[in-house]
């Protein structure tokens, strides 16, 4: 089937809705990284930037009792972020909008926790939290995935491909270096285990990719779009040791 106006972002969007994560994670690393976090209580805000449909923002309203705010620029991800909401009757302090990442809506100084997972390298790491400082109240915790080397060796077939992607890595030690020179008192990093990747992000998306192309048969740029997410696997498949997804947790100072 063709459509002459679908676009590659469409096809993202497409592929990604019905998942319960749009990127590596899982509800136990989320819990870990929360586990750094203290002080929060009923007043406090939180804001969940790029947040998707809200997988790992369930966890954290299950497990905390302050206001959260979700934040995506993908209509379509906040609806279903909303449905999940109701279902687990969380209206009252849960809510998810639409906005970009890199204009916030919230006032300086306004939240206790900025939580984001699977976004930051899509901005710039140090761009994202020097701006993202400001939202901040002194004492405020960051918590962020961002994809990073794990090793000195840095194979250029995946910078390469990270770099085509709009986005780049870099090492564990510079991006904690970056938290301690914007206004942060670095806590804690750890790395997001292999199955965050494969059993929670790439097997579901396939099953997606499957039935993208049944639906859209012989579209070549459907084709072309699950080919470059296949490239993905492969690359984490054959170079997992060298690169991953990687917690960091700060506080404001």
């Amino acid at each position: 089937m063709e459509n002459k106006n679908m676009t590659m972002f469409d096809l993202l969007i497409e592929t990604h809705i019905g998942l319960k994560r749009q990127g590596p994670g899982s509800p136990e690393m989320t819990m870990r990284a929360l586990s750094f976090v203290d002080n929060l209580n009923e007043e406090s805000y939180i804001a969940d930037l790029g947040c998707g449909t809200g997988g790992q923002t369930m966890v954290i309203a299950q497990n905390t009792i302050g206001h959260i705010i979700g934040v995506d620029m993908i209509p379509n991800f906040i609806d279903i972020f909303n449905q999940n909401v109701k279902q687990l009757h969380l209206e009252n302090r849960v809510t998810g909008i639409v906005g970009s990442v890199e204009e916030l809506p919230f006032k300086k100084e306004e939240l206790d926790l900025i939580w984001s997972e699977g976004v930051i390298d899509g901005i710039g790491f140090e761009k994202a939290v020097t701006y993202w400082n400001g939202f901040l109240k002194k004492g405020g915790y960051l918590a962020v995935t961002c994809p990073s080397w794990l090793t000195d060796e840095c194979p250029s077939e995946v910078e390469k491909f990270w770099v085509d992607a709009g986005s780049g890595l870099d090492s564990i030690e510079n991006n904690i270096s970056i938290l301690q020179n914007t206004g942060y008192r670095f806590i804690s990093s750890f790395t997001l285990p292999e199955e965050c990747w494969i059993q929670n992000y790439f097997a579901p998306r396939e099953a997606a990719e499957k039935s993208l192309l049944e639906k859209y048969s012989g579209n070549q740029m459907v084709e072309a779009y699950i080919e470059g997410d296949r490239r993905e696997v492969e690359l984490y498949t054959k170079y997992k040791q060298y690169y991953g997804y990687v917690f960091y947790i700060g506080t404001k100072i």
